[in-house]
C-alpha cells in the first residue's frame, strides 16, 4: 500500500461546514435556509443562450483557445467602465470566480505565521482560502457598522507580527447582511492608510441593495491602499465562475503571476459570454429585477421573525440588501445543536461558529432567504421557533 505524505498545510484544510450541512440537507421536504446562492429565477437564460450564439458564429475559435493571464480586454474595460471611481482596465484581473481571487491573495501575502485582520464573524470561504498559507486570522470586533476602529488598531500588531493586511466585506456582509456606514468607511480607510495597513475590499453582493446605493467603496476612498474584488456570480450567475480583482499596480504584476502558475487563465469562452451580455447596459435593466425579488423575501422573513421569535430571546440584523440574515440565539443555547433539532423539523440554517477567526460565538446563526419562497419562509421561520422552544 502507498504511503502518501501530505504537506503539514493540507492538515490544516477542512471542507466548508456549509457544504457538509448542504449534504445534510439535500433530501426532500427540507426547506433549507443555509445556502450562499443566488436564486436561479434570476439567472437570464434567454440572454445566455443568443450570447453563446453570438460568440461561436462570430468568434468561436479565440473564444476555445488559450488567451491571456489577465483577461478578454473588453470585458476587462468594462469592468473599469462600472465601478464608481477612475479605474484603469490595466489595473483589472479577471479570476474563476472571487474565490480564486481570496486564493492568490493569500499565495501573494502571506507566510506561515502572518497575522490577517477579519471581522467577527467574516466570510467562511475567506478563511478557507487563506488556511493553506498558514496565517494567523485575528477577529476584529465588529458592530453594526463593521469594524470596530479602536479594536482594528489594537490588532495590528508590530514589528513581524504587524498585519500584512485586513479583509473586509462593507456591502451586506457574509453571513451578517450588514452594512459598513460611511463614516465607519472612511475612518476605516483612514486609520488603515495612518498604520499602513493595506485593505482587501471584497464586494460580491454591493449591487444588491434595496432601497439605496451602498456607500462609496473603500477603494474609491484610496485606491492605492485597497485591492478590491468583484464577482458577476450574483448579478448574472455562479456557474460562469467570472470574478474580479482591481488591485494597485505595484501588486497587480505578482497576483497575475500568481493566477497564471494557478490555472494559465480564466475560461476565455466565458469571458467573452459575460462581456457580450453585459454590453449596451443589460446589468442597469436585468439588476433592479433581481433586487425586487429578493426584498420581497427579505421582508417575508422579517415579518416571519417578528411573528415566531416573540418572547424566545432571540435577535436578529437587518439587512439592507444582499442575500443574509443573521441571528443572535439566547447565550445558553448551542446552534450546532439547535440544528439537529430545526432538520428534525425539516428546516436548516448554517451554525455561526465557523464564520469566526476565534472566540466564535456559539449561539449565532444565518439565514439565507433568496432561495426559497415566501411561504417556504414562513414554513421555516416557524418551524426553527419550535425547534427553539424545544432546545433542552
Amino acid at each position: 500500500m502507498t504511503n502518501w505524505t501530505l504537506a503539514e498545510r493540507a492538515a490544516k484544510m477542512n471542507s466548508s461546514a456549509i457544504r457538509e450541512i448542504l449534504k445534510l440537507t439535500d433530501r426532500p421536504g427540507i426547506i433549507s435556509m443555509a445556502g450562499g446562492l443566488p436564486s436561479p429565477k434570476a439567472f437570464p437564460l434567454d440572454a445566455f443562450t443568443e450570447a453563446c450564439q453570438t460568440v461561436m458564429q462570430r468568434d468561436g475559435a479565440a473564444a476555445l483557445q488559450y488567451s491571456t493571464t489577465e483577461g478578454f480586454a473588453p470585458l476587462r474595460q468594462a469592468i473599469a467602465d462600472f465601478l464608481p471611481w477612475n479605474v484603469d482596465p490595466e489595473q483589472v484581473l479577471i479570476t474563476t470566480g472571487s474565490q480564486q481571487a481570496l486564493d492568490l491573495i493569500g499565495k501573494i501575502f502571506f507566510d506561515k505565521g502572518s497575522r490577517v485582520l477579519v471581522e467577527k464573524p467574516t466570510y467562511l470561504g475567506a478563511l478557507q482560502a487563506f488556511t493553506p498559507m498558514e496565517p494567523v486570522a485575528v477577529g476584529v470586533d465588529s458592530d453594526d457598522e463593521g469594524m470596530r476602529i479602536a479594536d482594528f488598531e489594537k490588532q495590528v500588531g508590530s514589528g513581524a507580527d504587524k498585519a500584512r493586511l485586513a479583509y473586509v466585506l462593507p456591502n451586506f456582509q457574509n453571513p451578517t447582511g450588514r452594512t459598513m456606514s460611511d463614516a465607519r468607511r472612511q475612518a476605516l480607510v483612514e486609520k488603515a492608510k495612518e498604520l499602513n495597513i493595506p485593505l482587501v475590499e471584497d464586494n460580491p453582493y454591493g449591487d444588491l441593495w434595496y432601497e439605496e446605493e451602498p456607500p462609496l467603496p473603500l477603494a474609491a476612498r484610496n485606491p492605492e491602499g485597497v485591492i478590491y474584488m468583484g464577482s458577476f456570480s450574483k448579478v448574472l450567475a455562479p456557474g460562469l465562475r467570472i470574478g474580479f480583482i482591481v488591485a494597485p499596480k505595484s501588486v497587480y504584476g505578482k497576483l497575475t503571476q500568481a493566477k497564471q502558475a494557478a490555472d494559465l487563465h480564466t475560461p476565455s469562452f466565458n469571458q467573452r459570454v459575460v462581456a457580450e451580455v453585459i454590453k449596451d447596459g443589460f446589468l442597469d435593466r436585468h439588476v433592479p429585477t433581481i433586487r425586487a425579488m429578493y426584498k420581497v423575501q427579505r421582508d417575508v422573513m422579517l415579518m416571519a421573525l417578528e411573528r415566531e421569535m416573540a418572547g424566545l430571546g432571540v435577535k436578529w440584523t437587518r439587512p439592507v440588501g444582499g442575500m443574509f440574515l443573521w441571528l443572535t440565539l439566547p447565550k445558553n443555547m448551542d446552534a450546532q445543536v439547535l440544528l439537529a433539532n430545526a432538520v428534525e423539523r425539516h428546516m436548516a440554517f448554517v451554525p455561526g461558529a465557523p464564520f469566526y477567526a476565534n472566540d466564535a460565538q456559539t449561539n449565532t446563526l444565518r439565514l439565507s432567504y433568496v432561495t426559497v419562497s415566501p411561504e417556504q419562509i414562513n414554513q421555516g421561520i416557524a418551524a426553527l421557533a419550535e425547534a427553539i422552544k424545544a432546545y433542552a
